[in-house]
């Protein structure tokens, strides 16, 4: 049953399952909890309670926010973790990777680790070499650009084609789902919002965080044209001894849905270390 947290009038939908220490789980930009879907199950099969979340104006989460930052998704994340008792891991992608980063440097009294999955958590400039060297992140960032610009749910079908480079079985169903979502009013604006918002406040965050960080990026993701150099930097920015990055080959944008069990085969150790500890 999905559960609804208010936050300055406004709501937060998630779904709890299983029993056990608290993990809380984050998606990206344009998605749902339903990215988790592999996921979730897993973890509260092995003994956690998993919060699987829908970030501001995703989802089942309401719309009109007045902002959409990796801060402002920090506060709500934490404000579940408080709702829920913590302490809690956070498990975030993308934009939620940072918003993970934030979270655990501001309540570190709640927050005991973090695993960033494909994580915008450093300000981000055009490789211009890469766009020459390589076609999937010349590719992913022409249709991220139009997807920002006109605010067209076809060019975000398209980068999701190259972020998947790999579609899980129920592809299909799910890409009708996500389109079904983003065509309600106001769901695209959220998305380019959050597009349009700086990973700079989470860089700026990295040095402040005092819990372990699993940082993992996919060979294959899009977003950059050398994903493990891009993961390498946020592990240099963190404080040392507190970070490990490890490159899924062949992984896209969306490590969690496409190679469920690899992501799942790196929580789960880091997990139990990590609460062991709390």
């Amino acid at each position: 049953m999905t559960e609804y947290l208010a936050i300055d009038g406004n709501t937060i939908a998630f779904d709890v399952i299983g029993e056990g220490p608290l993990v809380v789980l984050a998606h990206g930009i344009g998605d749902s909890r339903h990215s988790y879907r592999f996921v979730a199950p897993a973890l509260a099969a092995a003994g956690y309670r998993v919060a699987n979340v829908d970030i501001r104006g995703c989802g089942d989460s309401s719309l009109g926010w007045d902002g959409y930052s990796r801060t402002d998704i920090a506060g709500d994340l934490v404000a579940v973790v408080r709702h829920l008792g913590g302490p809690a891991v956070i498990i975030g992608q993308s934009i939620s990777g940072g918003a993970a980063t934030i979270a655990a440097a501001t309540a570190p009294d709640l927050i005991t680790g973090v695993i960033e999955l494909a994580p915008f958590t450093r300000n981000q400039s055009i490789a211009l070499g890469g766009l020459l060297r390589v076609k999937r992140y010349r590719v992913g960032s022409t249709h991220l650009a139009m997807t920002l610009v006109r605010g067209s749910l076809p060019s975000w079908k398209k980068y999701l084609d190259v972020a998947y480079p790999v579609k899980p079985a129920d592809w299909d169903s799910e890409l009708a789902r996500i389109e079904a979502k983003l065509s309600e009013p106001g769901r695209m604006k959220a998305l380019q919002a959050m597009c349009k918002s700086s990973p700079g406040d989470a860089g700026a965050q990295l040095p402040n965080v005092t819990c372990p960080v699993l940082v993992i990026e996919g060979s294959a993701d899009p977003d950059w044209a050398n994903p493990r150099a891009e993961g390498e930097k946020i592990i240099a920015d963190l404080p040392n001894g507190l970070g490990e990055l490890v490159v899924i080959e062949g992984a896209g944008h969306y490590p969690h849905a496409q190679t469920p069990e690899k992501v799942l085969a790196l929580a789960l150790p880091f997990l139990a270390e990590t609460t062991a500890r709390a």
